[in-house]
């Protein structure tokens, strides 16, 4: 099995339109997933006598052909359990396999260098006793089918795909205001460093704030600091979200409008390397990373996942493991807002990041389950109503000043006062244990200590 984390999606929302031929099922696929998939084999389940698309599930086509028996069966399987806890067992499936033609080789080459695969998703599906109706190899902008004989329809050069927004499926989407955010690659670009001059500059950042910040953070540190350090880099956070009130700018001084990698370009420069440092490292704390998932609903959320982004952004080499934090928190916001395309990627990078962070599990599993994430967004209002009721003073009453007024007239001039304590701050107030944290690689070190081999693994898994 893969490394890849598969997404699955049991939902049945949105238009419905009767699809044809194998072109109109090739040309559907991307607004069924909400982006093109690159590198993906895709299975789709079929309800009833007509054919209504259910859930669905993608992973990653694994490289090395010995694995492709028990991703077969994997697939297989988890498509028929979801499907069945949501509605029904799939009454059939179609699948996809789609990858580009590697240097040398034609989408012709790719059909055929994959059939095995096919064949063998095939007979995975068929030992759980749903049938496959079709399965569609879509590489170089032509598809392929593996189950039909008929030259006319799936001659064996291919069929070219539709040009874009020409289909049926297109002019659905477009009436029903779906989208599709282009390719699967493409997205995942946008949450990973560019590799550009600035990468140096954001590495030496985040070794200075790594000496400085995870002293205060490991477990067994001065709780006092390290609630000093959770407030300042919420506030750090909250300044920076402030930053992405605004639309990112797509139109350049000459007038003329630029892409999405233009608009990333925008976002970035609104966070210098220290800020994004620092509020990367603060993430590594639970109960901060806790808190700033806060920022859920509307416009604060939609700005949120632009920061987020572009914090991963910075998690440059070897701080790669550090990006599983804001990528989670890019997820949960997406999928908080919506935009549940965005957010499967973004959560699957997150575990890609870091296979064991708890928290992208869960909201991983529960975003491909097709859970509503009301649920989560009450739980979070709530520990931030709490929070705010702890954080204000209560105001005194009639009989409580009367009797400040007595106790004051009986201190001596000059005596010392009794203050009132103070509270404390976080997970700690309610009586929890000191939460865990994730220092890792060269940022696990402290001033003047020699910094461990890069890529190195965090000291502690607890907490996340």
């Amino acid at each position: 099995m893969n490394a890849n984390h598969h997404e699955t999606n049991a939902s049945t929302r949105g238009p419905q339109i009767t699809l044809r031929s194998p072109s109109e099922l090739a040309d559907a696929l991307p607004f069924v997933l909400g982006f093109h998939p690159t590198d993906s084999v895709v299975l789709v389940a079929l309800h009833g006598t007509n054919g209504r698309f259910g859930g669905r599930i993608r992973l990653g086509i694994p490289r090395s052909p010995g694995e492709w028996d028990s991703t077969a069966d994997h697939l297989a399987e988890c498509l028929v359990e979801t499907s069945a806890q949501h509605s029904t067992p799939p009454d059939g499936i179609v699948g996809f396999l789609c990858q580009d033609p590697r240097p040398g080789e034609t989408a012709r080459q790719v059909h055929e260098r994959l059939r095995p695969f096919a064949q063998r998703l095939r007979t995975a599906c068929g030992a759980l006793d749903i049938p496959v109706y079709e399965v569609l190899c879509i590489s170089g902008g032509r598809h392929f089918s593996y189950c039909c004989p008929d030259t006319r329809c799936c001659p064996p050069e291919g069929t070219p795909l539709a040009l874009a927004g020409t289909s049926v499926m297109a002019a659905a989407a477009a009436y029903a205001g779906i989208r599709v955010r282009g390719s699967l690659r493409e997205m995942e670009a946008a949450f990973r460093p560019t590799g550009s001059p600035g990468d140096a500059e954001q590495r030496a950042a985040l070794d200075a704030a790594a000496a400085a910040i995870v002293p205060r953070v490991v477990d067994g540190a001065d709780e006092h600091g390290r609630a000093r350090l959770r407030e300042t880099t919420v506030a750090l956070a909250g300044r920076l979200l402030g930053r992405f009130a605004e639309p990112p700018r797509r139109t350049g001084a000459d007038g003329i409008r630029r892409g999405s990698a233009a608009a990333e370009a925008d976002d970035d420069a609104r966070v210098d390397a220290g800020e994004a440092a620092a509020v990367i490292l603060g993430l590594q704390d639970r109960v901060t990373r806790d808190r700033l998932a806060e920022w859920m609903e509307g416009a604060e959320g939609s700005a949120a996942v632009r920061l987020w982004r572009v914090l991963a952004r910075r998690c440059v080499a070897p701080y790669e493991e550090y990006a599983a934090a804001p990528l989670a928190l890019a997820g949960w916001a997406a999928w908080s807002t919506g935009d549940e395309p965005t957010a499967r990627v973004a959560l699957g990078l997150a575990l890609r990041a870091d296979p064991e962070y708890v928290f992208a599990r869960l909201l991983h599993q529960a975003c491909n389950e097709g859970l509503d994430p009301e649920s989560l967004r009450v739980c979070l209002r709530q520990e931030r109503e709490t929070r705010a009721a702890a954080e204000t003073p209560a105001a005194p009453t009639r009989g409580s000043r009367a009797r400040t007024r007595t106790r004051t007239r009986g201190v001596r001039p000059g005596g010392a006062r009794t203050g009132l304590p103070r509270a404390e701050h976080g997970a700690d107030r309610r009586g929890r244990g000191a939460p865990g944290v994730r220092p890792a690689g060269r940022a696990a070190t402290r001033p003047g200590s020699p910094a461990p081999h890069h890529g190195g693994r965090r000291g502690t898994r607890s907490g996340r």
